[in-house]
């Protein structure tokens, strides 16, 4: 708890601090990166964690892995977080940057799971509604095809989720029919 609060503050002062050098855009692409990396390399995070890694080390691997990746404003945010003894919270920093980058373009990720694979027609749909409940300006759809849904699809924007699958309504009935209320 108290080190996704950090990494929350962190983020928001790196989000001002890219403001202030009209780089905003350059260094969201940058934590979008840092959080790639460190998702796909369980390793680096563990460095990043362990507190017996000297932090010269650390910022060396850095350094090693994004030196040239990204910008300067980022080279340094990544240094000075180190140097403070704070680089297991690099990966929950890059987290909560690019959700408070998302909050401020009112961009919204809306997690699509559904028997088989979206047609064009079904994402702009999907698209088009949770812009309207939401009021978002962009919503980004993270597809996933689950065979066991038999039909139909489940819809998660932020903690809201909506069931339209069709072995969710056959549970509903089945519990139904089990309680008598048929």
């Amino acid at each position: 708890m108290l080190e996704n609060k950090a990494a929350s503050r962190y983020a928001k002062s790196l989000i001002d601090l890219s403001n202030e050098q009209n780089a905003l855009e350059e260094i969201k692409s940058d934590m979008v990166l840092l959080d790639q990396v460190i998702d796909q390399n369980p390793e680096l995070e563990a460095i990043l964690k362990n507190p017996i890694v000297p932090l010269d080390k650390k910022s060396g691997i850095l350094e090693n892995v994004f030196g040239a990746k990204v910008n300067a404003v980022t080279k340094a945010f990544l240094k000075l977080v180190v140097n403070k003894g704070r680089s297991e919270i690099l990966f929950g920093t890059a987290k909560a940057f690019i959700q408070q980058y998302n909050a401020i373009k009112g961009i919204v990720t809306a997690e699509v799971t559904s028997a088989t694979e979206l047609t064009e027609a079904n994402r702009a749909e999907i698209v088009a509604i949770v812009k309207k409940e939401v009021g978002a300006n962009e919503v980004v759809i993270k597809e996933k095809v689950n065979d066991k849904l038999i039909g139909g699809f489940i819809l998660k924007v932020g903690d809201k989720q909506f069931d339209a699958s069709i072995a969710s309504g056959l549970n509903k009935l089945k519990k139904e029919f089990a309680q008598g209320i048929v």
